[in-house]
């Protein structure tokens, strides 16, 4: 009995650790090199001119990446231009959901005229060593010197079911602290959104 308590009690162990893994604000952020819909590969080193990077796991098929689609695209209108583009990287596995397949990727950056690059984690390295729970999941990125370290995790704003209901706008206002040479106020929100489909 006391083995059993004793196993019960390392696995709740593991999987509040596993919950607490990936990247926390101010960390390093590692290399990654995922493909590209363009069929090219995009790796965090090919932005060595930007400011910052909004890296935005996010994926076709969740109701929630839907509804912030169009959100993340002006994302990337709206900021690129300031040196913060956009990086959308789908995780899930596409055999468990197979509209998030990477043949299904291409069509939908297609269709959506994504402006930004839509890589598919297929190996879900990148997911994992961010930490990444949810679609959409976002990671804002400073870079410093030579390297990037998060600055912001969390939810874009705080209306997933409306832009126009928001009144809470996390990503933009953590941007605008970073551009002013600020420190950023909210630092961490909740995701809300689809659980990444792990392998």
């Amino acid at each position: 009995m006391k083995s059993v308590f004793l196993s019960l009690f390392f696995l709740s162990f593991i999987g509040v650790f596993s919950a607490h893994a990936g990247y926390e604000v101010g960390d390093v952020v590692g290399e990654f090199d995922l493909l590209n819909v363009d069929g090219k590969n995009v790796s965090l080193s090919d932005y060595d001119q930007e400011k910052g990077l909004i890296v935005v796991f996010t994926c076709n098929h969740c109701p929630y990446a839907k509804l912030y689609e169009e959100r993340i695209i002006e994302l990337h209108k709206t900021y690129a231009s300031q040196g913060y583009p956009v990086v959308a990287i789908n995780p899930n596995d596409p055999e468990k959901v197979p509209e998030d397949s990477y043949g299904n990727m291409k069509k939908r950056a297609k269709s959506k005229d994504y402006p930004f690059p839509y890589l598919f984690d297929e190996a879900q390295d990148v997911a994992k060593n961010f930490g990444a729970t949810r679609t959409p999941h976002v990671f804002l990125l400073e870079r410093t010197t030579v390297q990037y370290k998060v600055a912001y995790i969390g939810a874009i704003d705080n209306n997933p079911q409306s832009a126009e209901s928001a009144d809470k706008f996390y990503v933009s206002d953590a941007i605008g602290e970073l551009a002013n040479n600020q420190p950023v106020k909210v630092t961490e929100t909740k995701a809300v959104g689809c659980t990444i489909k792990w392998k």
